[in-house]
């Protein structure tokens, strides 16, 4: 089955790993990518999607989207993370191409009336681009096949706050607004992301194999790998937004639920998921009136960190 799909990115050292997961896998059809801020500025963001797409030797037309969030200001790109650059300070070569004219929101837009029923919007950094497309149509919600957010905690906890994860955090509003939509919506959250692991073996796997690509995810993933060495204890990294790709085209490793999802937009709990499971009552209804989503609760870890090398190598 092929699943054409727009990838909507803030590259980021996982991201980059996912891009080439998308440009290689030959069950997915990259049909664009569109860039926002997150791991690293916009503008970062664009030149990096830009030049992972041209190392691969792939013409995919690149989106600039989203610089800020909706409502709050933006916060600092975590450089301790994902480096200066976001792909781990190393050094990289010249980009040749040039971003599509399109805003990204117009690019998904066009995109998915072209083909109606058949794109799914994989999104894995801040979701500004996707409100903003529901804002110039709304009717794209009854158009596209499926919409995949890498982002999210229902019951891990958070990242970035004790309650929420980095990417509905950074634009909470632009978060309730995409994950209210009545559009077919897959939650794939930390529930899941920190269950996988890609490991140096697998990574020197995917650095033999796909040769000046290879050497700019192994480079990036040196970097990343130290962060998680102190935030989780672990050698490796959590390639959260691989595995998203990974619910796309091997579902059957996953554990769901079916519910109704809302975000804290305010407060405390800023940036907060909250799930209410389909069927259960509460005190009021209002945690049961938006649409009934997929929420990703579990999954074979191992399974999906393989099948992430065995796609890359």
């Amino acid at each position: 089955m092929s699943h054409p799909i727009i990838f909507d990115t803030d590259p980021g050292v996982d991201d980059a790993q996912a891009i080439a997961i998308a440009l290689r896998h030959p069950d997915i059809e990259l049909l664009g990518m569109t860039t926002t801020f997150g791991n690293v500025d916009v503008e970062t963001a664009t030149h990096n999607a830009l030049l992972l797409a041209q190392l691969a030797d792939a013409d995919i037309p690149v989106a600039r989207g989203s610089a800020c969030p909706m409502v709050k200001p933006r916060h600092p790109a975590p450089k301790h993370i994902h480096g200066d650059n976001g792909l781990g300070n190393i050094e990289l070569p010249e980009v040749t191409t040039q971003p599509d004219p399109r805003n990204a929101a117009q690019f998904i837009v066009d995109t998915v009336n072209q083909r109606p029923g058949e794109v799914s919007l994989v999104a894995v950094g801040p979701l500004g681009n996707l409100a903003a497309a529901l804002q110039l149509d709304p009717s794209i919600t009854g158009k596209v096949k499926n919409v995949i957010i890498m982002g999210g905690s229902i019951r891990e906890g958070g990242n970035v706050t004790p309650v929420a994860e980095a990417n509905i955090f950074n634009d909470a509003h632009a978060a309730q607004r995409v994950l209210t939509a009545a559009w077919p919506l897959t939650l794939v959250g930390l529930d899941v992301t920190h269950r996988c692991v890609l490991t140096p073996e697998h990574m020197a796997r995917i650095e033999s194999a796909q040769g000046e690509l290879g050497k700019v995810l192994a480079g990036s993933y040196a970097f990343y790998r130290e962060f998680y060495r102190g935030a989780l204890g672990i050698d490796g990294c959590c390639p959260h937004d691989s595995v998203a790709l990974a619910w796309l085209v091997r579902p059957e490793l996953f554990t769901t639920d079916q519910g109704h999802l809302h975000v804290v937009t305010e407060g405390p709990a800023e940036g907060q998921t909250l799930f209410a499971p389909l069927g259960r009552l509460f005190i009021e209804d209002r945690w049961s009136l938006t649409p009934e989503q997929t929420v990703c609760l579990d999954v074979d870890g191992d399974a999906v960190s393989n099948w992430i090398a065995d796609t890359l190598s």
